[in-house]
């Protein structure tokens, strides 16, 4: 296991919504994630960034020393870092050095499984690292394994300009295809009147936890960051009968790289689709109002933020002081408090999901003719029947039925006149 120093660079000149603690703090669970041992922290705050190491060189020899005493074998910075700075930094300390975004990026690499997934994290990696050749090119890819080598290998970064432009030219075209596979299921989806509800949130707020109790799924969770980053979708049945479709989507991030949002806005698509959000925040996290801003800004950027939301403040099981819960649903009114582990509070969730959506069902009382046992099949798939009498004259039902469905049954015309004697 590779030991990393991480440093923690604040500008000066930089909006300050963070504390620069839980900046750190974030950088550590970042790198846990990535599988690294954090054995030292330096927090470093600089009037403004210099050309040549981002951080004053004062901080730079502090650094060395560090990193020569203590066996380190990566130093990972907090705030993005050019190529000369890259280079520079590695020079004065003798050890691989990379940036947050680098950080990230490698996280994705480890965690993509799907096809799709991987070229999205390709895409990225080289739309990260194509500003950051210069000449015959920086060693982008350092032989030996470990954090920050995962992904393009060395002999596809050492290709020149023209042909990285080409691979990611090739990545983006690529992904069309995935995208138009994803659009034509969102077709299939709305045809059926299958509405969307996207579990959005900040990463490891426990939205894997939450799909995977409410449509008995087997979803890897952990606590680590970035744990899913293929989107999962469920069908799920609301108490009245009516059919949803839940998603998962990858956790979003404080400042997450803009090129990391463009690479996977494919993915991200699950939730412009969305008919409903329901934001998942880890209420046991001190950092829940950082946590919802950042979540905010990114679904801004997706231009999502007048979506319908839920919001559902999760983990409450982890929480003693009770009236930590009170007063942290009053700084989100409307909320749910609920708990994915255990269970705590989902069927008012899901009460609340319902009571959205309950004016696209209808409720009704039909007598079916005994040679029309199809449509008892068909409401048992696709309707809720509340009621239901085999008598001598046909089959009595009660039943939930979306409105959509119903009008495409009103096109029967068997049905058209079942319908006009409904009880």
């Amino acid at each position: 296991m590779e030991k990393a120093l991480l440093v923690t660079v604040q500008l000066k000149t930089d909006k300050h919504y963070w504390r620069i603690e839980d900046i750190s703090s974030e950088l550590e669970e970042l790198a846990v994630s990535s599988g690294v041992q954090v054995v030292d922290h330096v927090i470093s705050i600089v009037d403004r960034a210099t050309a040549n190491y981002l951080i004053g060189k004062g901080k730079v020899e502090e650094i060395s020393g560090i990193v020569n005493e203590g066996g380190i074998d990566v130093v990972i910075l907090s705030h993005d870092l050019s190529g000369t700075q890259q280079r520079n930094l590695e020079g004065a300390f003798g050890k691989k050095t990379i940036d947050r975004t680098q950080l990230i990026l490698d996280i994705f690499c480890r965690r993509a499984k799907s096809p799709e997934g991987k070229m999205q994290v390709e895409l990225a990696q080289l739309q990260y690292l194509m500003p950051r050749l210069a000449g015959k090119g920086i060693m982008l890819s350092r032989t030996g394994g470990g954090i920050g080598t995962s992904g393009p290998g060395e002999q596809k970064l050492e290709l020149d300009r023209r042909r990285i432009r080409g691979k990611i030219d090739k990545l983006k075209e690529d992904l069309k295809t995935y995208a138009l596979h994803r659009k034509n299921t969102h077709k299939r989806r709305s045809d059926n009147n299958l509405p969307i509800v996207a579990l959005v949130g900040y990463t490891s707020a426990g939205k894997s936890s939450l799909l995977n109790h409410l449509t008995l799924s087997t979803q890897i969770t952990s606590e680590k960051l970035f744990t899913t980053l293929d989107p999962l979708s469920k069908s799920l049945q609301l108490p009245n009968g009516q059919n949803i479709i839940l998603s998962d989507t990858v956790g979003f991030l404080h400042e997450l790289p803009h090129h990391l949002i463009d690479a996977f806005k494919a993915t991200l698509e699950e939730v412009r689709e969305a008919d409903l959000l329901i934001h998942v925040l880890d209420a046991h996290d001190h950092r829940l109002h950082q946590h919802n801003q950042a979540v905010l800004s990114v679904l801004s950027e997706l231009a999502c933020q007048d979506k319908p939301v839920i919001v559902a403040l999760n983990k409450v099981d982890l929480i003693e002081d009770r009236s930590w819960l009170e007063i942290s649903k009053k700084d989100f009114p409307n909320s749910i408090l609920i708990s994915a582990k255990t269970g705590e509070n989902l069927d008012k969730l899901i009460s609340e999901v319902q009571s959205h959506f309950s004016g696209l069902v209808v409720n009704l009382k039909i007598l079916l003719p005994h040679n029309r046992m199809e449509l008892v099949d068909f409401f048992y798939r696709k309707a809720k029947i509340n009621k239901i009498d085999y008598l001598q004259n046909g089959i009595r039902i009660d039943l939930t039925i979306s409105r959509q469905l119903l009008s495409g049954l009103s096109d029967d015309k068997d049905m058209k006149a079942i319908l006009g004697k409904e009880e």
